[in-house]
């Protein structure tokens, strides 16, 4: 079970994870609803990625500098205000540059959750409560699924403003469920903190290299998806509904997991293994699928995968940061996810365009059958740091 502490904050991010599903529509949003071309709103995606990158920086410093429920207010704000941007919007411009600056405040709050989240729970227990993190994202995304299922079939702008009443909605709980923040310590541990280089750490370097491939599949599968059923004759708004399936998966399979002892107790070379296995299965059936109810097998096997994965990297990299720098550690390794943004987009449109999704689903298979094999060994020889 999550401490007291953390409780608030998972059940905030899980409010706001109920308008989660806008981003996996903006492609579909600029080339319906503004005529883009489809390699332009696949650049206008790569845009929104490629502002993710200082965002989850100054996420980190301003956790230190600033306090963490203040950056993660700042960060979800400035997220509600730019999706009302991108819904009002009724040019390619106007809508490029709210992506833009959804961009910039999209992953501040990211650092300081996380931080969070590992200041307050033992070393042992940190990778079970970033699980229960996924998990209740699973739940919100559930109904984030169901919402995009129904909404989207009238007007897409209407899941961007759904996603906006859900930023508000979290950052008014974490206003008044979190502790304020407090004066910046004077202690000799926080002295040093401006001396540690987590780019020079190599451990948490080669970390971050394997975390952005987990990244790049991910964000693939949700960028690619709509893309995938429109190219195969289907309602892209379906995705939602296939994707209430995962979330739903998570939220049924995590305690059951937890009632099997070889599994909860899994090392992490172990976990990673059986994670990539699973998302490797799921994205082969995907590849083969033609209807929705043939692919609901594979999107359960991807996202028990998904389970195993998500709360094991966290952990590894909390527990590589030094004392006192978790915060910027985190913000370095979330960096995989802004370079995933940035690639994402452009790599699926290319692919689909070009090949087809039936490529795009079985190359993404290869690579997580890949990762099976070399993420264990990656673990295994990581340094062991208190």
């Amino acid at each position: 079970m999550a401490s007291r502490g953390v409780r608030p904050l998972i059940a905030a991010r899980a409010v706001n994870q109920l308008g989660a599903f806008s981003l996996a529509f903006l492609t579909v949003l600029l080339t319906r609803q503004l005529g883009a071309s489809l390699a332009a709103a696949g650049a206008v995606s790569a845009a929104f990625g490629l502002a993710t990158i200082p965002s989850r920086l100054i996420g980190g410093r301003l956790a230190d500098r600033l306090g963490r429920r203040r950056t993660i207010l700042l960060g979800l704000l400035g997220c509600a205000a730019a999706q009302l941007g991108i819904a009002a919007a009724r040019s390619l411009v106007v809508a490029a540059g709210c992506a833009v600056l959804l961009g910039f405040a999209f992953e501040l709050y990211e650092p300081p959750s996380q931080a969070f989240i590992a200041d307050a729970v033992l070393p042992d227990e940190r990778a079970d409560t970033y699980s229960l993190l996924t998990t209740a994202l699973a739940a919100g995304n559930f109904g984030a699924g169901l919402i995009a299922a129904l909404v989207g079939r009238g007007s897409l702008r209407w899941l961007f403003l759904v996603d906006a009443a859900s930023c508000l909605a979290c950052a008014l709980i974490v206003l008044l469920a979190l502790p304020a923040d407090r004066g910046r310590p004077t202690t000799t541990v926080d002295a040093a903190v401006p001396a540690l280089k987590p780019w020079r750490d190599r451990a948490l370097l080669a970390v971050t290299a394997a975390g952005t491939v987990f990244a790049l599949v991910y964000m693939l599968m949700l960028v690619s998806l709509p893309l995938s059923l429109a190219a195969d004759g289907l309602n892209p708004a379906a995705a939602g509904l296939i994707m209430a399936v995962s979330t739903l998966t998570l939220v049924v399979a995590r305690p059951v997991l937890h009632r099997i002892p070889r599994i909860g107790e899994l090392p992490a070379g172990a976990a990673f293994a059986a994670g990539y296995s699973l998302m490797a299965v799921g994205l082969a059936g995907y590849s083969v699928a033609d209807t929705l109810p043939a692919l609901l097998a594979p999107t359960a096997a991807w996202s028990i995968g998904n389970l195993l994965l998500m709360g094991r990297a966290f952990a590894v990299v909390t527990g590589l940061a030094p004392e006192g720098a978790t915060a910027r550690y985190l913000a370095v390794y979330g960096l995989s996810w802004g370079f995933a943004t940035v690639a994402a987009p452009l790599l699926a449109t290319w692919l689909i365009a070009r090949n087809g999704p039936a490529t795009l689903w079985a190359a993404m298979a290869l690579v997580c059958l890949g990762m099976a094999v070399a993420q264990p060994r990656l673990v295994h020889r990581l340094p062991v740091r208190a």
